[in-house]
Parts: C-alpha cells; structure tokens; sequence
C-alpha cells in the first residue's frame, strides 16, 4: 500500500508597495496563490539579491526590506524573488525599487515644555516612502537609563510631518533637568532633529485678585511662559468660555475676560451658582487650572417686575408688526393684480398694435412692389457697384482716377505708355513676378492696410480678364496664409479682418462672384425689407440733429420725448417735368430737408440714389396763393430760444393739409441769408451747434427756464425712456415676417447657391484636413468669417439701396451683417430669434456641404463668363497705371526680391521689368 502527498505548488504574483527608502525597513506584502505551503523557517525572501526580513506567513507574506548597498540612487527596478526551501525559487513580475532616503529640511517650533503636546511641524522631501513615523525623545548622558519617550506622528504627506512633542520626565519641575537628544524614526532610517529643545514646565503663582473688575483684565503671574509657547498657542478658559490672551511674557499672562460666562461641566456648575468660576490655562494640549474668579455681586430685579417689563412690550411688538404685516402683503398683492392687469394689457394693446401696423404696412408695400420687376429695382451697374465696393470711400472721392478712368498722359508719349502698360500686364500674368511683388509690398511696414486694400483692388481690375489665373493666385496666397496662422497656433484669427493683400482679394473675388446673386435672388426680398424698414421709420418723427426715431429697432435711437405730429399729404409739382402731381405723404414736425428727401424719394423712386438729385440741390416753394414762399431749415423767422435755433419745420411756415408745393432744381444752392446785411448773423444761424429740432440738449434748459416766457411751447416733460421700449416690440413684430423673408432668401440652400460660395467652402473643408489642428469649430469660424465678406456685400447693397441712412436702418444694416448691438433691451428683443438664425446658419453650411463639389473646370467656365461679360466696362488701363506706381515706389526691393529668385531669372523678369520702367518713367511725363 502506497500513500501519495499532493504538495500545490506556489505562485506569487504582486507585491506593495512598489518602492521604499534605500535605508530599508519597507514593509511589503506579497500576494498570489497557495503562498503557505512549507513553513515560516522554509521561505526566504530577496530583492534584487538584498535579504528581506520575513514578518509574517500565510496567505499573503511580508517582510521587512533590508538596507539598499548599491551606489546609483533610484536603483533599477529590482526582481523580488520568493525561496522555498532549497530547491524552489518564485520571482515576482512586479519589480521593487529603492529611492532616495527622505530629507528633513527643516521643523519648527525647536522647542517643548516636559509635558509636552505642543504641535511640531517637519519640513522636507520624500515622506511618502514612509510607512511607520515616530518622535523620539532619548536621555543625552551615556550613564542615564536608556528609557525612550515616544509621540507617533498626527499626519504625514510627502513634505510635511506633524507631531505632538512626546512627554518627558526628566525635566518637569521648574529646575532645570537633565540635556536629552530627539530624534525622527522613519522607518530604519533615524534623523536627529538637532536644536530641539525640552524646558521646565511652567509654573503658576497664586492670583492676586480672585474679583473680576469692570475692565475685564486677570493677570496671571508665574514663571517659564514664554521659553516654549507663544500667545497664539495660548487658551484660557473662564468657566466654558474662551478668554481672549492678549499679552505673554515669561513671568506674566495677561487675559481678557468674557462678559458672559458659562460652566465648562455640571461640576463647574455648582461653582457657578456659589459665584466662583474656574480659570484654566491651556498651554499646547496640556491645561493647568490657575485658581478661582467671580464676578461681583449686582443688587437684582424683583422677578415680578422683570417678566411684564419684557413680555408685554414683546407682544405688543409681535402685534403691531404682523398688523403691518398683513397690511403690507394685502398692498402687495393689489400692487400685483394692478401691474398684471397693466401688463396684460400692454400686451394687448401691443399685439393689436403689430397687427394693425402690419397690415398698414402690408398694404403699403403692395402699393410699391406691385409691379415690382428688375427694371424697378434700383440696382447699380456692374462698373459703378465694383467701382464703390473697391475704391470708395478713398482720398480723392469722386475724383479717383478709378473712378473717372483717366490719367494725365501726354498725346505724343500715349502710344509709348500704353505698349508699357501691356508689357506691364504680362508681367502680372507671370505667377512668379507677381508673387514675389506682393511679397516684396507686404514686406515693407509704410505698406498699410489702406495701401493693401487698394493694391487688391487695383489688381483685381487688372486681372478681371483672367479671373482663372486671379483665383489661382489667391488660392497659393491663402494657403501660405493659412500655414502661418496655423503654425502660429492661432488658426481662428484667420480671414477675422482684412489686412492682407490675399484677404482683401477674396473679398473683391466674392463681390465680383456675388454680384449676380444679388441681382437674382437677394435683391428682391432686400429691397422689401429696405422698404418696410423706411415706411416704418418715416411713419414717426425723425429729430433730425440728434438722429433719434420714434419708431426704431435701437433702444439707444429711441425718440423719448413727446412729440404732437400730424401726417400731411402734400401735392408736389415738379418744376419742368410736366403738369402731373404727385402725392407725398410726411409730417407737420419734419424740417425741410427732411420733406425735400421725402419727396425725391417719392418722385424718383424707380432711379437708384446716384441719379436722383440731392435735397440741398433742389429748391421747394410753397404757394398759398398768388405769391410763393421758399422754405428752408433756417431763414429770418426761424425760431430763438436762449442761445438756439430751432430747424423750421411744415408746422412752422403753417403748411395745410393739401397743400401745393413746387420742386424745383437750381445751379446754385442760394442761402436765405443773402438778403441779410449782418455776415456775422449769417454765421451764427448757420452755425449747426446753435440748432436743434424736437429736443434740445438738457444742458440748455435750465437757462432757458430763468427766462420770463420762453418755456411756453416746452411745458412737456421729458418722460423715461424705458416707457416707450414697447415701440421696439411693435416696430420689431411689424418687420419680423421681411427680417425671416430676408434671411430664408440668403441661407437657404435649396434655391440656387453661389458657384463661388461652394467652391471657397469645399477649398476650407481640404485644407482642414491638411492641418491636424485645425478642428471643426475653427472650419465653422473660418467659413464665418469669409461669409461675413458674403454678408457684408450684402450690407453694402442696402447702402447703395438707401436713400439717406435713418437710425433705424443703420441699426437695421448692423442687423443682417451680424453686428447685434451689446444692449439688454436689443438683446432681449432678438433673443428668441437669434437662436433660430444661428440654426439657420449651420444649416447653411450643412448644406452646402452635401451639394454637389464645384470642379475647378466649372468655377474656371463661371469665373470666364463673368471676365468676358463685365472687363471690357472696367478701367484696365488705368489699374495697371496705378498698380505700376506702387513697383516704381519699392523698384529696387522688387529688383532684388527677383534676382534672388531662380524661376525669375530664368524667365528674365528682372530685364523686362526694366524695360517697363524705362518706357513708363520718362520725364517728359509726370508719372
């Protein structure tokens, strides 16, 4: 018979912790399965070949770790291996590493009472490899029994420990006792903390005054307070109640004693009723009782009188303030009911107000878009909206050799400047030349933002015959602008502003690419809109100085003063067109400007505003009779108050209902005031500071109010101007359908989307996944910001549409570019619908992203269309002649930049740029 013992074999897997100081001493715990095979006397443990002390054997086995003998501090990762016996030898996976022993910096305070308890605070590095934290106290004298008082430490992190100092015993009394040494144990490591040092504990003397006085001061005598504590350690205890330390010398504790106090225990309570309070003083942890004080007798109230003394008064109190209570929440509550009632109808009378207008205003638009066709729009030629877009506003205004399309040549040089000028143009068709030519210009700091915008424009005029090469010079522009933004790190500042030569390019490509959607699609529903925002604007009184309205979207344009108008209708003649009168409809309150502009608005309404005559061109003449009056803003009658002049108004020359006024165009604008004799009169009145129209500055008031009767058409007061915000609601409701109309026209990419707004989106789309750090939100910025050049063409329609900008529609303009103005109230007005255009906006660019891409073989048919169309209209010649002006400015930056550049060598640029310059400057002409 044979007997068979089964022994399993073991398997240690991990340890912790992983790491420990190199002086040892490290406690790890060895885990895994059937770890407690053999004995305790049969397994031993080694890291990396160091002993370590076996502890504890079963399940799991720990063992201390031995001293670390090696120089290099961390060691390398050490294999912990586990033996069984002789023949059996486990390693672990998990390695063991030894790392610098920890360092104490510094510790405070450096010194104790024997009693101990006070808080000791060790500074340094490392603490964290520490498992066991000990504060050692040890007799310093070889002879003295080696007895060890011990404190283990309060908290631990890796730079701070913190101790209560140990209690002592060889040096309690007030003598002085014997030296000791203390120490820090940190596992096997021990540091002595060398300066520490114990003192005798305090001692008290007996209170010299056990009576509290008035001033609430104890002076506490005695000796060695201050040789181990400070005040801010310092408590004292009257009773349950802290007393506030104010001074601590070593022979002296001065305290301030509470004015209330209280039993610290049911025992001290009967202290309390014999009138005597215990005084403690608190030194660390350690509290030594000091004596007994009282507080001296006050001869007390009879109860009896003391409870109606209180009670009544308080109850009376209670009474009266829930009376006033209930009155005030009844007030409330009719307040509420009041101003609900108020509100609701508000918004009543606000919606029926919507309703009304918007019919009025329905009716009205049918009246002027009824037959509205293209040929009633007023839109611009393609010459004169490039010319506007591209070079005005500019120094010379009107004067601009863009704008007039000649230069100063001589006759006899014509031919010899105009052959240069078409070498000149070939040269820009030369990729190489005119790269290194923008280059050459952005270069140089004098070469501003003005400057860049106009190059831009020059060379869009020069190269719009070959709108294909334009774009591919744009396109290797952008993309050299895009990697310095991104290498930067700020992608989303680029195309924010136009302050390069490649931005200003595409916005003039986007003008010329947008120029038929405008046309087509937006400049109808733009035009309604435009209208609609004028009839609404016009419907109220406008101040003409202050450029306030009665009805407006801008709660800073607001009109807040009450104003007594009424509407007129007037029937206009115009002087040499005919006998046919038109009715105008204004108001007795606008000046005469004003109602000039009205009726050139009216009369000329099919021509675009460059073609119709100016208000202070044109003469208007009111004939009540046989004989006719000219009016105008300022004139001999025009009314003085105080050192002002109000603007004549319709009510002013009394002007009727019906009443026939006659318009007329004169060579010379003629002045009232050639009639007067006094030049210096004439200059005051036209002095525009001196004048006002509805309000007068506030500042002018109170001198007009001294005056006896100057006050009597100004009785009205100057209401709050947040009374009539509701006018906002109801100008703003009124438009809302136009606004949605407009922004469905331009966002919507189920009707026909531009070519070139695809095109460009598809570009940014390639270029974002060129770039890794380019993320969708930088793509949505990108695409925003090259729309705004969408939108701002669409912005500087309104302004060619516009007659004379009103405040509401200059508000309006800021509207539809997405400039909403940072005020609560317009805020609040667009909040709901903000909400749903930004939607509107993402779904845009969502679906232009799902269209079908624009090859660059369709946008190149497009952008050849539009050059063979519109170039021979645009003044070629004249852009390059400027264009050259700016490369004999930087000729010999623009030489060097050529020499330095081997395509350009080999295609001889530099020759025949010299040949250009040599044709064009010669100084016969004034170039």
């Amino acid at each position: 018979m044979f007997l068979f013992i089964f022994v399993q074999d073991p398997k240690p897997t991990s340890i912790l912790p992983l790491k420990g100081p190199a002086a040892g001493g490290t406690v790890i715990t060895i885990e895994g399965e059937h770890l407690d095979t053999a004995t305790k006397d049969d397994v031993a443990v080694f890291i990396g070949g160091i002993p370590c002390e076996v502890l504890s054997f079963g399940t799991t086995i720990s063992c201390k770790t031995g001293k670390y003998q090696g120089q290099k501090v961390p060691s390398e990762p050490l294999t912990v291996t586990v033996k069984y016996g002789r023949n059996t030898t486990k390693d672990i996976s998990t390695p063991f590493q030894y790392f610098e022993n920890p360092k104490i910096l510094d510790y405070k305070p450096r010194s104790s009472f024997a009693w101990g308890g006070r808080r000791i605070f060790v500074l340094g590095n490392g603490f964290d490899l520490i498992q066991s934290v000990t504060m050692k106290v040890l007799p310093s004298t070889v002879n003295t029994t080696s007895v060890e008082f011990v404190s283990e430490a309060l908290s631990k992190n890796d730079t701070v420990l913190e101790f209560y100092s140990p209690e002592v015993n060889c040096c309690s009394n007030c003598s002085d006792g014997q030296s000791v040494k203390t120490l820090l144990q940190l596992d096997n490591l021990s540091e002595e903390l060398k300066g520490f040092n114990y003192h005798p504990n305090p001692c008290f003397d007996k209170l010299a005054k056990n009576v509290i006085t008035e001033t609430g001061i104890i002076i506490v005598t005695g000796q060695g307070f201050a040789s181990a504590m400070t005040v801010k350690e310092t408590q004292a205890f009257v009773g349950d109640t802290s007393c506030h330390v104010n001074i601590l010398q070593d022979d002296k504790l001065i305290l301030e004693v509470p004015s209330q106090p209280r039993a610290r225990s049911t025992q001290h309570q009967l202290d309390i009723t014999n009138g005597m309070l215990e005084l403690v003083v608190k030194f660390g942890q350690k509290e030594r009782s000091v004596g007994s004080v009282y507080y001296p007798r006050k001869d007390g109230i009879p109860l009896e009188i003391i409870i109606p003394a209180v009670i009544v008064p308080m109850v009376l109190f209670i009474a009266v303030s829930f009376y006033c209570y209930r009155r005030k929440s009844q007030q409330a509550e009719r307040e509420y009911e009041k101003v609900k009632h108020q509100l609701e109808s508000l918004e009543e009378s606000v919606r029926d107000r919507c309703k009304k207008e918007f019919t009025d205003l329905m009716i009205e638009m049918e009246d002027h878009t009824s037959d509205l066709s293209e040929g009633r729009i007023p839109f611009l030629d393609y010459k004169t909206y490039t010319d506007r877009n591209f070079f005005l506003p500019s120094k010379e205004g009107a004067d601009d050799p863009m704008i007039i399309g000649k230069i100063q040549i001589p006759e006899a040089r014509r031919a010899t400047v105009t052959q240069a000028l078409n070498q000149f143009s070939n040269l820009l068709n030369s990729k190489t030349f005119l790269i290194n030519f923008i280059h050459t210009l952005e270069s140089r700091s004098d070469f501003n933002a003005r400057s860049r915008g106009n190059f831009a424009s020059l060379l869009t005029v020069a190269l719009h015959g070959k709108l294909e090469y334009y774009t591919d010079i744009m396109r290797t522009l952008l993309l050299e602008l895009m990697d310095e933004h991104v290498q930067n790190k700020n992608p989303k500042l680029m195309l924010r502003r136009s302050e390069t030569v490649v931005e200003r390019m595409l916005c003039n490509w986007m003008s010329i690419c947008l120029y038929q959607f405008l046309r087509d699609i937006a400049g109808e529903p733009l035009y309604k809109l435009f209208k609609a925002l004028k009839h609404q604007v016009e419907k109220g009184p406008v101040d003409a100085r202050l450029k306030k309205a009665k009805y407006t979207l801008n709660d800073t344009r607001l009109l807040g003063d009450d104003v007594e108008y009424s509407v007129l209708t007037l029937q206009v003649l115009v002087h040499g067109e005919g006998p046919d009168v038109t009715p105008v409809k204004v108001l007795n309150c606008d000046t005469i400007t004003q109602v000039k502009e009205k009726i050139i608005d009216q009369v000329y309404r099919n021509l675009p505003y460059s073609q119709r005559p100016k208000a202070e061109g044109v003469a208007l003449e009111w004939r009540p009779g046989s004989t006719g009056q000219i009016l105008s803003d300022l004139d001999l009658t025009s009314q003085k108050e105080g050192h002002l002049i109000r603007l004549n108004t319709l009510a002013h020359y009394n002007v009727r209902d019906n009443a026939t006024l006659v318009l007329s165009r004169v060579l010379h604008t003629q002045s009232f005031h050639q009639h007067q004799d006094s030049h210096d009169e004439k200059n005051a009145l036209l002095e525009e500071d001196n004048t006002f129209h509805l309000v007068r500055p506030t500042d002018e008031i109170d001198e007009v109010k001294s005056k006896r009767g100057s006050m009597k058409d100004k009785a009205m007061t100057k209401a709050i101007t947040e009374i009539y915000l509701t006018r906002l609601l109801s100008v703003k409701g009124t438009l809302q359908q136009f606004v949605d109309d407009f922004f469905s026209s331009v966002l919507c990419t189920s009707s026909a989307v531009p070519p070139a707004v695809k095109y460009f989106f598809d570009f940014l789309d390639e270029q974002a996944e060129r770039h890794d750090n380019v993320d969708e939100e930088t793509l949505h910025i990108w695409k925003t910001n090259s729309s705004s050049e969408h939108q701002l063409e669409i912005q500087r329609e309104i302004i060619i549409l516009l007659h004379k900008p009103s405040p509401c529609i200059c508000f309006a303009s800021h509207q539809l570019s997405g400039n909403i103005q940072e005020s609560p109230s317009n805020k609040l007005l667009y909040a709901k619908e903000i909400s749903t255009y930004k939607k509107m906006v993402d779904d845009y660019y969502g679906g232009i992203r799902q269209m079908v891409p624009v090859s660059d073989q369709d946008m190149n048919t497009h952008l050849a269309e539009v050059s063979r169309q519109h170039t021979d209209k645009l003044n070629t010649q004249v852009a390059l002649h400027q264009l050259y002006q700016y490369a004999s400015k930087y000729f010999d930056l623009i030489i060097q930049s050529l020499d330095q550049d081997p395509a350009a060598q080999n295609r001889q640029l530099t020759l025949r740029l010299q040949q250009v310059a040599a044709a064009l400057e010669n100084k016969v002409t004034d170039l």
